[in-house]
């Protein structure tokens, strides 16, 4: 009998949690099916855009009730280019395992991207660790997980880029709204043969975790800042994009090895 009953109230507590959390459509109702078909499929949506055109926005678009922060703050940086991307991680996680999945910064060396110039797949970082700060770029080791979710953190990332080299990024993380924000920006320039492409501050992505009735909503954005000249020399869509989807497989397969 006493078994019983706490089966019932954990069923129940769990039936509230759950009717607590928010669902896709209550984040973004008025996408269209197709987007959502997409951002609830294997691969997500991904939409790049460049100012000259006008920027296509889902996340501050009329009806979304995303925090308007979580785009204001790359908007502010005042990019030329972005890439959107949406996805539904079909798993239930805590935004504890999202957290600890974002602290294990070592798994991100060696993530492969598709290179169009070497028509194969290539790994976009071949070395990511933690440093000690901005100014002392000694590498330190992962931290063991963490029991407790703190508001706020700040950490820095030295990884090893496949066009630019080493490269120096500050993640700051804090908990907003119903789910995590994590923001990443390059403290020194990305430079290709030591020509700055682009610098301090310059690149800047943001995503956002957040526990859905459907599973784990990872809402991404990035912006880049880039001089014409450079922008006429490569594809910078790519370039933003590539990243981007690294990063976010990196935190989407950190969050499934999570989870039970």
């Amino acid at each position: 009998m006493k078994k019983l009953l706490i089966t019932i109230i954990f069923a129940a507590c769990a039936s509230v949690s759950f009717a607590q959390m928010r669902s896709f459509y209550d984040i973004f109702p008025n996408i269209s099916q197709d987007i959502r078909t997409a951002a609830l499929g294997e691969s997500g949506y991904v939409k790049p855009s460049k100012k000259s055109s006008g920027f296509i926005i889902i996340g501050n678009e009329n009806g979304s009730n995303l925090d308007p922060q979580i785009v204001n703050i790359i908007l502010r940086k005042n990019p030329g280019y972005l890439v959107e991307s949406i996805i539904v991680l079909p798993a239930q996680a805590s935004l504890l395992d999202v957290y600890n999945a974002l602290g294990n910064v070592r798994d991100l060396k060696g993530r492969l991207y598709s290179s169009y110039s070497k028509k194969q797949s290539i790994p976009l970082f071949e070395d990511a660790t933690r440093i000690v700060s901005e100014k002392q770029t000694t590498a330190i080791p992962d931290p063991a997980p963490a029991r407790n979710l703190p508001q706020t953190e700040t950490v820095f990332l030295r990884l090893k880029d496949s066009n630019f080299g080493n490269s120096y990024y500050r993640a700051e993380m804090a908990l907003v709204q119903k789910g995590l924000r994590y923001t990443l920006s390059n403290i020194k320039n990305l430079s290709y043969l030591f020509v700055p492409v682009i610098k301090e501050d310059k690149f800047i992505a943001q995503l956002y975790f957040e526990p859905v009735q459907e599973g784990i909503l990872i809402y991404s954005i990035a912006g880049a800042d880039i001089s014409d000249f450079f922008a006429s020399k490569i594809n910078i869509n790519s370039a933003i994009s590539k990243r981007l989807e690294v990063i976010t497989g990196w935190a989407a397969d950190g969050i499934i090895k999570k989870t039970p």
